[in-house]
C-alpha cells in the first residue's frame, strides 16, 4: 500500500512538472505568433490603394504637427517680447533707441522701423499729396497687416486637414469592404476568416483618419485663439508708437516761427 501511495505521488510530481514546463512554452508560441490582423498585414493585404490611403494620412499627420509646433513657436516669442517692451523699447529716450534694443527681426521693430522710416522719407511727387499723418498711419497699418499674414499662414493647412483627412480614411474603409465583399463573393459563404482582414483594414483606416483629423482641430482652434491675442498686442503697440510719433511732430510744427513762408 504504501508502494502504491508513493507511486501516485511520484507519478503526480512528474505530470506537474511537466504540466509547468509546458505552459510557459506554449504561452511563448502564442506569444511569438504574429497577429494576421494586424496594421501590417491589413497594409500587405490591402496593396497599393491602402498602402498610398496610409502614407497619405501619415503625410497629413506630420505636416500639420510641424504646422502646429512652428506656429506656437512664433506666437510663444511674440509674447515674450511684447512682455519686455516696457524694459526694452518705451525706457529708451527715443523711438530709435528703443527699436535699437529690440530684436532685429522683431515684429515689434519692424513696426517702429517702418514708422520712423515713413516719417523720414515723406517726400516725392506722390506723397506730397497725402498728409504726413495719414501716410505714417497707412504704413504702420501695413506692416500690422503683413506680420499678421505671416502669423495666419499655415493654420488654412490646419483647416483643410481637419475636414478632408476623415474622409481620405474612409476611402480606405471603402476599399476595405469591397474586398470582403469580393472575398465572400469568390468563397460563396461569409466566413469570418474571409472577412476579418479587409474589415480590419477598414476601421484600421477609419481610426487613422480620426487620429489625423482630431489634432488638426484642435490645434487650429487653439492656434486661432493665441493669434487673436498676439494680433491684439500688435494693434496697440503700433497705435501707441503711431500717437508717440504724431505728438512728437505735432510739437516740432508749433516750434516753427510766424516768418515761415508757407509750402506753395
Amino acid at each position: 500500500m504504501k508502494n502504491f501511495v508513493s507511486r501516485a505521488g511520484l507519478a503526480a510530481s512528474v505530470a506537474l512538472g511537466t504540466l509547468m514546463v509546458s505552459v510557459p512554452a506554449f504561452a511563448a508560441e502564442e506569444i511569438a505568433t504574429e497577429n494576421p490582423y494586424g496594421l501590417r498585414a491589413a497594409l500587405e493585404q490591402g496593396g497599393p490603394i491602402a498602402q498610398g490611403t496610409f502614407g497619405i494620412l501619415v503625410l497629413m499627420s506630420l505636416t500639420s504637427w510641424y504646422v502646429i509646433f512652428t506656429k506656437w513657436w512664433d506666437q510663444r516669442k511674440l509674447l515674450i517680447e511684447a512682455k519686455e517692451l516696457d524694459k526694452k523699447f518705451w525706457s529708451a529716450p527715443s523711438l530709435k533707441d528703443g527699436a535699437a534694443k529690440l530684436d532685429k527681426n522683431s515684429a515689434f521693430r519692424q513696426i517702429v522701423d517702418d514708422g520712423l522710416r515713413a516719417a523720414d522719407h515723406h517726400e516725392g511727387r506722390l506723397t506730397d499729396s497725402i498728409d504726413k499723418n495719414e501716410w505714417v498711419t497707412m504704413s504702420m497699418a501695413r506692416s500690422t497687416h503683413a506680420i499678421n499674414a505671416r502669423l495666419q499662414s499655415g493654420l488654412a493647412w490646419l483647416a483643410s486637414v481637419g475636414s478632408t483627412s476623415p474622409f481620405v480614411g474612409l476611402f480606405g474603409t471603402v476599399v476595405g469592404i469591397y474586398r470582403a465583399l469580393i472575398n465572400i463573393g469568390v468563397a460563396g459563404q461569409a466566413s469570418i476568416d474571409k472577412v476579418a482582414g479587409p474589415v480590419g483594414e477598414a476601421l484600421i483606416m477609419t481610426a487613422l483618419g480620426l487620429a489625423v483629423a482630431v489634432p488638426a482641430v484642435l490645434g487650429y482652434n487653439w492656434l486661432i485663439r493665441r493669434n487673436k491675442d498676439v494680433q491684439d498686442r500688435l494693434n496697440n503697440f503700433s497705435a501707441d508708437v503711431h500717437g508717440y510719433m504724431m505728438s512728437g511732430a505735432r510739437v516740432a510744427r508749433t516750434g516753427v516761427t510766424p516768418t515761415a513762408a508757407p509750402k506753395a
